[in-house]
């Protein structure tokens, strides 16, 4: 029931003992260890010695507001304000980096480290305010990741925390065992970004397609303000499958198919993917360069401040 846990190497944590599992013993699999805890559960966000633990949760405190109406996890910002950050588009698959990069001196306290590494979730500063951070690290999501996102996203909620995420997505994992809890886990992420009240900016950092984009905090479930770096690309779906379907019956009598394929998906990549058809369908609000994206994250933040939303009284969702 805590919003944190942090786990020293050496501790254990459990509901039922790992000998007391059917077919288990503890030198099989133990349950109970911060391994385990932390990449299997979602239940730990950290996992260290004593003086690493200890050191996070001083470095955590020092970010968190008191209350959702507490503004003291501000501190003044000692980093330059309109910082360049140079070669950010060679993050785009190493998004701790990245996140690193934008924030104000390198802060970054990630949460659930060790979980659902598709995603990242975490706490930085811009422009000395505390901020929550969401971004893909891979290209497809998965039923963990949707549900680390989600939890996360309720917490900045809970504390006025504002949420910035940093999308790269172009589908969901496709196996048997995602399929059996990805609509529900895709359903309570897109409502709990729709449900959040806090500011929320999104930075289009490479592809956006499809189901898997619209859940990532887009305009079309209430996004405050989205940016989009000038190379991304935003739509239904890749060009080429998109091209294969729509010009099917062309394709089957064409002399060369492969070619046909190319022509259509570069037609379709301009009139439907590129990001200034993305602006000018109201999907996008400014196209930024990507070195630029700390300065344009601190203006929205700030603009965003005074930021209230009244909504029709009811006692709590539903999904």
């Amino acid at each position: 029931m805590s919003d944190f846990t942090l786990m020293s190497d050496n501790a254990h944590l459990f509901v039922n003992s790992p000998n007391a599992l059917d077919g288990n013993y503890t030198e099989k699999c133990d349950t109970s260890s911060a391994k385990f805890q932390s990449e299997e559960t979602s239940n730990v966000d950290f996992t260290g010695d004593e003086a690493e633990v200890i050191n996070k949760i001083r470095e955590l405190v020092a970010m968190l507001p008191a209350n959702n109406e507490d503004d003291m996890s501000f501190e003044e910002c000692t980093d330059d304000l309109n910082r360049v950050c140079s070669g950010i588009e060679g993050y785009v698959d190493d998004m701790q980096t990245l996140l690193e990069m934008v924030s104000d001196n390198g802060v970054l306290f990630e949460t659930k480290k060790d979980f659902a590494t598709d995603v990242v979730t975490g706490l930085i500063r811009l422009g000395g305010n505390t901020v929550g951070a969401v971004a893909n690290n891979s290209d497809l999501i998965s039923v963990k990741g949707a549900e680390k996102i989600e939890e996360f996203v309720n917490f900045c909620d809970a504390f006025s925390i504002p949420v910035v995420s940093f999308t790269n997505v172009t589908g969901f994992e496709t196996t048997v065992c995602q399929e059996k809890k990805m609509a529900k886990a895709a359903a309570k992420l897109t409502y709990a970004f729709a449900n959040a009240t806090v500011p929320k900016i999104n930075v289009v950092v490479k592809n956006a397609f499809g189901s898997a984009y619209v859940m990532m905090n887009s305009k079309s479930i209430g996004a405050d303000i989205v940016y989009a770096w000038p190379e991304t690309k935003i739509g239904m779906m890749n060009s080429e499958s998109a091209a294969k379907i729509m010009y099917a019956d062309e394709i089957s009598k064409a002399d060369s198919a492969n070619e046909l394929i190319a022509k259509k998906a570069a037609e379709y990549d301009e009139l439907q993917l590129s990001v200034n058809s993305a602006a000018s369908r109201g999907y996008v609000d400014s196209i930024i360069n990507p070195e630029d994206t700390r300065k344009y994250l601190i203006g929205a933040i700030e603009m965003l401040f005074t930021k209230r939303e009244d909504r029709p009284g009811k006692k709590h969702g539903t999904v």
